[in-house]
């Protein structure tokens, strides 16, 4: 994907590191693309032999590090040393802080020991190095210990006996003093040095003498151990820089100490001495600096115009530049002469500046392609479908016929009139008033016996028992209600099959009643809540939404009436949709707007997702992947909807065959057996997963992994979780609701991160077909493995994608978090260009490329909202190209979309001039 010949290669000496490499080749690829590997080795030359070694020494995060070439000097060191320092704190509480180093190498440790309890006291600390004040956060640090803002460090001190105390380890070799102040949290206390940080030097290590040097392989190595060492923690890159160059301290120790650089080497590698030690070649009795290297193979680069090489082109290339300045050097030319030969003009300063950015010769940005904007034209217009069909009077349910009939019988005049769905009966509530009194009927064409939970109110949310005056034949009292069965018929229409019940309220304080019914042992709520019928509420009317036009009404209507069945479950929903596709297609236009908004509502949690119904997460999965589908194929015949069709597919998950979905089902159980979390928040989440998995269980997986990233702090998961629209209120709503918070133990903490990160991917795999890394990984392939009862999942590639296309989306992963947005934008608009000729092709894996192209616009409009700080001071240069970004994504995403690239084009010519 990178521009550069160095992106994912390197020079070395020899093949010493391959033993450790090889520990960690599985770390290479990982879920999270977008992130580089931590350590490089750096470009060595021993002689005039060279070898090429991939990357592969990664330690947490993926990250480009340049090595400067081959440091000579050694570590001179100063003997053991301790200081230490004794304080009053508040009158009778007593600090002692102890420093000690045990020997030349070793980390700086500190003890600090306070005679203060608390369950809630902290340090608050850092390091300092070279600037006095500017506190440095170590990358080693104790258990437990939290960021605070990244301006310190917060480490909770152990309870003891006589107070508290803490250990810290710091090998931080630049590091010259310890600054903290100690904190109660609880009271919210804080523990000065007369209103002052505290302050503790550290021992300091001498100077380094220029003597002899450490070969760069061997302080790889040595990085590698130390981050082993340390659980293989994710490092931020100045915890890198300053892990590196621990690892190169302590060797530079070791050799002061005496140990050879022979011996060093085969205590790191495990090798003896002997196999180690070979004869140099005649080839090698020459010497290439490593900057000259660097320099020819930055030359090669730009004259081949800066292109996007494989990783065996960027290892030929490398080998290319190796032999040119051999044979230089072969024909007589001294290294002074060929230094000037290439250095001159600003090249070194280029090669010294990527050096200094650690981009290593890989190109900041992607190089676009020039294009005729003229081909991008889409001319697709969408049709409106006229509708031919006469609409037909709507026929009158039962209760609809009765209500008119009771209407008309009632002398006084009619002071609220409702009808309520319930399932495929309904229910009449009339409210009247005659002789000063207010008369209630209730009416249902039910067959099922109905009983009225009632009472009466002067608010809406209280609930009164009737007086005796107000109660009809056959009621029982109770606790703050009354119940009043139902009776057969109508006094006042017995031809009609209804049940009936009226109850007359003579008292006019009262302002309504609120009720449920009960029927066969179920409570009948109106969409989860009470009834309620204001007695002053005037007549509810059906609301006249004119004739339809400009709507697929027919299809409109049939959604309206099939939504109390979708609403049973996400399957129900997606079934419904499948079936009415061909409905809307013929409908044009408007009947997809249709679906659109449709699904849009359930999308923005408008609609239920889920009542009283139980389906498997594969039920759901195999409905999603029967819907989109269809609108692949709807897709692919009609280019003047793709438009439309897309914005459809954003709304929906990717769905999946059986095995995708079930993997939901599995996986979390595999997470609890592994991770001893069987009970609590993870049980009722396993059940609600089991037997209702939606779009919410993304939201919380990801509140559970930022929960305990936070070091276990509740309030993140929450934040969480609020922030992407799930309240306490929802979780408990759920038909196997959530009343549990996530509870988890430290031990719990690297399994169940490694675990809920994958199973994030499967969550996202279903739910989020227009998440930019799901949609990645549905394009480039990936494999999940089976492990027991799991069910494994292999998605293969999707063939025929344009050659580089792998990289270019590589390079947007890597950049999707940066600051600066314009390389990630011009990266992803390339990359929906190149995508382009295979979404006007029909293949079965269409879909996986539309929601990848969904998933890269969604991407560059959160990009573009991102940069508005950086633009309020940009220049008009800039702004403008910015607007030329924009509005060619724009163009990209639209069916009709000639004006817009003229005016992409009159744009582009206008920043070119």
């Amino acid at each position: 994907m990178s521009q550069s010949i160095f992106h994912q290669t390197v020079l070395c000496q020899t093949q010493t590191v391959a033993e450790h490499r090889s520990k960690v080749s599985s770390l290479s690829v990982s879920a999270n693309k977008g992130k580089k590997n931590l350590f490089l080795a750096p470009t060595n030359f021993r002689g005039n032999r060279l070898c090429v070694r991939k990357r592969k020494l990664a330690m947490g995060r993926h990250h480009h590090r340049h090595v400067d070439a081959v440091p000579r000097a050694v570590l001179t060191t100063n003997p053991a040393s301790e200081l230490s320092g004794k304080f009053n704190l508040d009158g009778n509480i007593e600090l002692q802080v102890a420093v000690s180093s045990s020997e030349p190498g070793a980390a700086r440790q500190v003890d600090i020991k306070v005679s203060y309890n608390s369950d809630s006291l902290f340090l608050h600390w850092g390091v300092v190095r070279d600037q006095p004040g500017k506190w440095v956060l170590p990358s080693h640090h104790p258990d437990g210990t939290k960021n605070y803002k990244n301006r310190a460090l917060r480490t909770p001190f152990v309870k003891s006996d006589s107070g508290s105390f803490l250990k810290i380890e710091i090998d931080d070799p630049a590091a010259q003093a310890i600054e903290f102040l100690i904190l109660d949290e609880a009271k919210n206390k804080w523990f000065k040095n007369k209103g002052e940080n505290f302050h503790i030097k550290l021992p300091v290590k001498s100077k380094l003498s220029q003597e002899v040097s450490v070969p760069e392989d061997l302080v790889q190595i040595q990085a590698y151990l130390r981050w082993e060492r340390k659980g293989k923690q994710m490092y931020t890159p100045e915890q890198e820089k300053e892990e590196y160059e621990a690892a190169r301290n302590e060797l530079f120790e070791e050799v002061a100490r005496g140990t050879s650089v022979q011996d060093l080497r085969a205590k790191l590698t495990k090798k003896t001495k002997a196999a180690e030690v070979k004869e140099p070649s005649v080839s090698e009795t020459k010497t290439i600096p490593d900057e000259l290297v660097q320099i020819q193979a930055f030359i090669r680069w730009e004259k081949a115009g800066k292109p996007n090489y494989s990783q065996e082109q960027q290892l030929m290339e490398f080998e290319e530049a190796r032999k040119e300045l051999l044979a230089e050097l072969e024909k007589g030319a001294s290294l002074d002469e060929i230094r000037k030969k290439i250095t001159k003009g600003e090249i070194q300063t280029k090669v010294a500046k990527q050096l200094k950015t650690k981009k290593y010769f890989r190109a900041e940005r992607i190089q676009r392609k020039k294009r005729d904007l003229v081909q991008l034209i889409n001319r697709n217009v969408a049709e409106n479908i006229v509708e031919q069909v006469i609409d037909a009077p709507k026929a009158l349910t039962v209760i609809e016929h009765y209500a008119n009939a009771r209407e008309e019988y009632e002398s006084g005049p009619v002071l609220n009139k409702t009808i309520y769905k319930l399932g495929d009966n309904d229910l009449l509530v009339l409210v009247t008033k005659d002789a000063g009194k207010i008369k209630v009927h209730l009416a249902t064409d039910s067959k099922k016996p109905f009983t009225l939970h009632w009472a009466l109110s002067r608010t809406s949310e209280e609930w009164l028992v009737p007086p005796a005056t107000a109660l009809p034949p056959g009621s029982v009292t109770m606790n703050e209600a009354a119940e009043t069965p139902f009776k057969a018929g109508s006094s006042s229409h017995p031809s009609y099959e209804v049940q009936s019940l009226d109850i007359e309220v003579d008292d006019d304080t009262f302002k309504g009643i609120p009720f449920v019914i009960l029927s066969d042992g179920e409570w009948i709520k109106n969409n989860g809540s009470n009834f309620y019928i204001e007695f002053g509420g005037k007549k509810q009317i059906q609301k006249d939404f004119g004739d339809g036009k400009g709507t697929a009404k027919f299809l409109l209507n049939k959604i309206a009436e099939m939504e109390s069945e979708a609403q049973k479950s996400f399957m129900h929903r997606f079934n419904i949709a499948s079936d009415l596709i061909d409905e809307a297609k013929n409908a044009g236009q408007q009947g997809l707007a249709g679906i659109l908004v449709w699904m849009r509502f359930m999308a923005t949690r408008q609609l239920i997702w889920n009542k009283n119904y139980n389906v498997k997460p594969r039920e759901i999965s195999k409905a999603q992947d029967r819907l989109t589908d269809l609108l692949q194929d709807v897709y692919a015949s009609y280019p003047q909807y793709r438009e439309i069709v897309r914005m459809i597919l954003s709304t929906v998950g990717r769905g999946g065959e059986g095995d995708v979905g079930q993997r939901i089902r599995d996986e979390i159980l595999v997470i609890q057996r592994n991770n001893d979390c069987k009970g609590g928040m993870m049980e009722e989440w396993h059940q609600k997963l089991h037997n209702n998995t939606s779009p919410d269980d993304v939201v919380i997986c990801q509140a559970l992994i930022d929960y305990i990233n936070s070091d276990f702090d509740i309030g993140v998961y929450w934040k969480t979780l609020n922030a992407n629209g799930i309240t306490k209120e929802r979780l408990l709503s759920y038909d196997r609701a959530i009343h549990s918070e996530p509870n988890f133990r430290r031990d719990q903490k690297e399994g169940l991160l490694r675990d809920l990160g994958n199973y994030m991917r499967t969550l996202k795999a279903v739910h989020s077909g227009a998440d930019l890394e799901s949609a990645i990984s549905n394009c480039m392939g990936y494999k999940s493995e089976g492990q027991g009862f799991m069910v494994g999942v292999q998605i293969n590639p999707v063939p025929g994608l344009p050659n580089g296309f792998p990289e270019l989306l590589e390079f947007v992963a890597e950049h999707v978090e940066e600051k600066n947005v314009e390389p990630l934008l011009e990266g992803l608009l390339e990359a929906r260009q190149e995508l382009q000729p295979s979404l006007s092709k029909s293949q079965s894996r269409l879909k996986d490329l539309i929601f990848l192209d969904v998933a890269l616009d969604s991407t560059v409009r959160t990009a573009v909202e991102r940069s508005y700080e950086e633009l309020n001071n940009a220049g008009p240069e800039k702004i403008m190209y910015f607007i030329s970004l924009v509005l060619e994504n724009l163009a990209l995403s639209s069916d009709d979309n000639e004006d817009l690239i003229y005016c992409l084009k009159g744009l582009v010519s206008t920043t070119l001039l």
